[in-house]
């Protein structure tokens, strides 16, 4: 599963990586987990407020810090 979050570094997209690392781990999902930090390919996904996350191609979060709940979701739903 090809997971990119997208996001400048700022502490969200921090804690948006991290959450998403440890619900893997957790789930026992292998994730490439990669950032996409450069402005121009952000707004290329169409994500205008950030942390955004993309699951195998997909905008499935855009604003904020997603919920483990929902996290949880992308993997149980394969992406």
């Amino acid at each position: 599963m090809d997971i990119k979050v997208l996001g400048t570094g700022c502490a969200n997209c921090k804690a948006t990586i991290a959450l998403i690392g440890q619900v893997a781990q957790a789930k026992g999902v292998a994730v490439q987990l990669g950032k996409v930090q450069e402005l121009r390919d952000i707004m290329g996904y169409g994500v205008m407020s950030t942390p955004g996350v993309v699951v195998n191609g997909k905008v499935v979060h855009a604003g904020g810090v997603p919920s483990r709940e929902k996290i949880e979701q992308w993997f149980t739903a394969g992406g």
